[in-house]
């Protein structure tokens, strides 16, 4: 079996450490899963007896009035993952550009089609930022850009200005354009995102998820947003007929309900960041200024950062695993005040 290499791996924390576990390696919403969607999800166990609306109909007009998008610009599916997967194997593309560091899906789901992939490196001099150089790849005979914005791990978004420069040439160039925008609602100034420029740019596929928007990693509820109908049938058609579950489906329709719950979320994320990068810089961390919900550091020389914080009940990511980074590379989740106060003693203690 595969080494699982993402974060939010609770079960393994907790049999090596042998008791509860502060989860700072998934990078959810802080303030937790909204009652009324708790409330959903537990309500739609009865319906289980049936099969799930294959199309999730409900949920899609719901998706399609809070984002201002048509219904038919809308695919749901089992988490964003599940999506990534299904793009690679329904068009199977010969050529793929893909940032470095970035989300390891990307890579994972085209290399399982055969797909060459390349990377753009981003540096850790620039922010780790996408700049103008990433312009220099997307020419023809490129088939697929994958983009994440805000990025992960870096916390990074894509400046404005260059997006627009993406936009218009991979247009030009024939090149579908993935952005994941799955931690756009809980980052700085966070607003439509691409979503209003979908009709004009048929080539623009979003990816955007409720996982952490919500805090509902294990409902598994994902989708995405494109203009182009032959495309998002074709994803249909590589996925199973009922890839999202009733529960997940309920759940996501009350959470379209509670529209001002990242926003909420956003205030807290944005006071306890502050915080956190203050006291890390005092400990000699280096940090990067992320605009999400979750920051990436180096602990210079600290390649077992994450086992001696498991020593004491807090788990982190290593980010060793992604390229263009190294093994005293981390990111942490942004959590409520109390929690990150005591990801602060033990850093202490540690280091």
């Amino acid at each position: 079996m595969a080494e699982y290499t993402h974060g939010g791996d609770i079960l393994s924390a907790k049999a090596r450490y042998g008791g509860e576990i502060l989860d700072f390696s998934a990078n959810l919403n802080p303030l937790g899963m909204p009652g009324a969607v708790r409330a959903a999800a537990r309500a739609a166990v009865d319906g289980c007896v049936h099969y799930p609306d294959p199309l999730c109909r409900e949920l899609t007009a719901a998706i399609a009035a809070r984002d201002r998008v048509e219904p038919g610009q809308i695919l749901c599916g089992n988490g964003a993952a599940d999506l990534i997967f299904r793009l690679a194997i329904a068009l199977r593309p010969a050529r793929a550009l893909v940032t470095a560091p970035t989300f390891s899906e990307y890579a994972q789901a085209l290399g399982a089609v055969g797909t060459q992939v390349f990377s753009h490196r981003l540096y850790a001099k620039e922010n780790f930022d996408l700049t103008e150089r990433v312009l220099e790849e997307l020419t023809p005979g490129l088939d697929v850009f994958f983009l994440c914005s805000p990025n992960n791990p870096t916390g990074r978004r894509v400046k404005a200005p260059l997006m627009e420069q993406i936009l218009h040439q991979c247009g030009e160039n024939r090149i579908l354009l993935v952005v994941d925008e799955c931690f756009l609602s809980l980052s700085d100034g966070a607003g439509p995102g691409l979503a209003p420029r979908l009709a004009e740019n048929p080539q623009l596929l979003l990816l955007r998820a409720f996982t952490k928007s919500y805090a509902i990693p294990g409902l598994r509820l994902g989708y995405c947003l494109s203009a182009d109908g032959a495309l998002l049938e074709r994803l249909s058609l590589c996925g199973q007929p009922w890839s999202v579950s009733g529960a997940a489906q309920a759940a996501g329709i009350a959470a379209m309900g509670c529209p001002r719950w990242p926003e909420e979320a956003r205030k807290l994320i944005q006071t306890e960041r502050s915080w956190l990068l203050e006291q890390m810089s005092a400990l000699n961390l280096k940090i990067w200024p992320g605009e999400a919900n979750y920051l990436l550091f180096q602990a210079p020389g600290r390649a077992d950062l994450k086992e001696r914080l498991m020593e004491r009940g807090i788990l982190i990511r290593s980010c060793a695993n992604y390229e263009g980074l190294g093994p005293d590379f981390y990111r942490i989740a942004v959590r409520p005040h109390g929690e990150n106060e005591r990801l602060i003693s033990a850093l202490k203690e540690v280091l």
